[in-house]
């Protein structure tokens, strides 16, 4: 895929589907009792993984475009192993989803999803009474499910709502009350997605320490919901309008869930010009309506503004390459610490991030947890390789746009895994 620098981005835009929302609906609506329509839902391949597993395990699943309409009748053992592909939303969340059913499944991917760490699902299914087999924890994972399952109180040794979805969907099958302690607030989809289909859900926060309860076993009810544009994929977009003088970009009906929108802020506080308006909710999540705007320079609000680390990266580890590329235009740089959870992405994304950089000629400083950008550097077009990670192939796309001369991006169509028509939307609104 070539592409060409742009003088400015311009239009409005119609986001796809939340990829993180359109998982969970799918699984909850499996298992909840009727039948639920989910219009929005995310026509990418991450999302068509886990409708194809629930077609193996017996839902009856009817899709048109982007609405998906699921029948929860229950699940029942599959005759192959469950491919989840690429995504590993799917492998974890349905793990723990089938850990409460008395049969044996196998579920695998592809050779990325294989070396991508599973022991942080393992052990608290293990402690609830799941046998799970692994390649030395790596899928293939072989799990003999539990009828009722064993409750217990977790404390997540990794800020990962994956891992915190995973044990609270394996707490619908147990008796007792099942409790997930994280240290950093990770993304609340799951738990306003059980209210939505109805399960009481009990959540405190301290100062140390955020808790998540459900009781179980519980009963769904179905429930028809709308998916809100993916605010992850709406950085992408955000990014190139603050890069390019003169931009100006509508995005409606973005979901703003305020465990997923840090990203709107961390751009304000890096200097770009962003807007939010018409903001309500729909099935639970806070959704609304950005506008962003292009500038000259990007100024951060303050110093300190230039280094992210904490919560704060917990919250948009997803938007990273994004903001790298953002980083290389900023006065002072940008430093990005306690990232180590971007090295089992879909690809190492600070080894991917920094190689592509350092390729299109800007100066980066890579850490064990994270990098440094220095900026403003003028970017100049190469060859870049995506490495079959979606998030890097769309990021060095909008990096593209302000390079001096095209870029080749190999490995481009990974994209459709979370955006399948990122690259049209991209020319539709690149002004050159």
């Amino acid at each position: 895929m070539i592409i060409a620098p742009a003088r400015r981005v311009a239009g409005v835009l119609s986001l796809p589907g939340d990829k993180s929302i359109s998982h969970r609906a799918a699984l909850l609506a499996a298992v909840a009792r009727g039948t639920t329509t989910i219009s929005n839902f995310l026509a990418g391949a991450d999302c068509f993984s886990t409708l194809s597993c629930l077609q193996q395990l017996g839902v009856k699943v009817e899709r048109d475009g982007t609405t998906a309409r699921i029948d929860g009748a229950g699940l029942s053992a599959p005759v192959a192993p469950l491919d989840c592909g690429n995504s590993g939303s799917t492998i974890r969340m349905l793990t723990g989803l089938l850990a409460s059913y008395n049969f044996t499944c196998e579920l695998t991917g592809d050779e990325s999803l294989r070396a991508r760490p599973m022991k942080r699902i393992i052990a608290p299914l293990t402690a609830m009474g799941a046998q799970i087999a692994s390649q030395d924890g790596y899928a293939p994972l072989r799990l003999k499910g539990c009828a009722p399952l064993t409750a217990i109180n977790y404390e997540t040794p990794v800020a990962s709502a994956q891992v915190k979805s995973c044990v609270l969907l394996a707490g619908l099958g147990a008796n007792g009350r099942t409790t997930v302690s994280e240290k950093t607030t990770t993304r609340d989809h799951t738990e306003r997605m059980l209210r939505w289909f109805g399960v009481e859900v009990v959540e405190t926060q301290t100062d140390e320490t955020h808790t998540v309860s459900i009781n179980g076993p519980a009963r769904l009810t179905a429930r028809d919901l709308a998916v809100p544009g993916d605010v992850s994929s709406a950085a992408f977009f955000l990014v190139a309008a603050a890069l390019l003088p003169d931009s100006e970009l509508i995005l409606p009906n973005v979901g703003l869930n305020p465990t997923r929108a840090q990203i709107v802020d961390t751009l304000r506080y890096l200097g770009a010009d962003i807007t939010v308006d018409d903001t309500r909710e729909e099935a639970n999540e806070p959704v609304g309506t950005l506008r962003a705007r292009g500038r000259d320079t990007l100024a951060p609000a303050t110093p300190q503004a230039n280094i992210l680390r904490g919560a704060t990266v917990a919250q948009m580890i997803d938007e990273m390459p994004a903001l790298a590329v953002l980083g290389t235009q900023i006065e002072g740089g940008l430093t990005v610490r306690d990232a180590a959870e971007l090295r089992v992405k879909e690809s190492d994304r600070i080894a991917t991030i920094v190689r592509n950089l350092r390729a299109m000629g800007a100066e980066v400083e890579e850490y064990p947890d994270g990098f440094r950008v220095n900026g403003p550097v003028k970017l100049k077009g190469a060859l870049i390789e995506s490495y079959g990670d979606h998030r890097i192939a769309m990021a060095f796309s909008i990096a593209a746009l302000i390079a001096d001369g095209p870029s080749e991006i190999v490995g481009a169509d990974c994209a459709a895994v979370s955006f399948p028509n990122f690259f049209q939307l991209l020319e539709s609104v690149a002004q050159r």
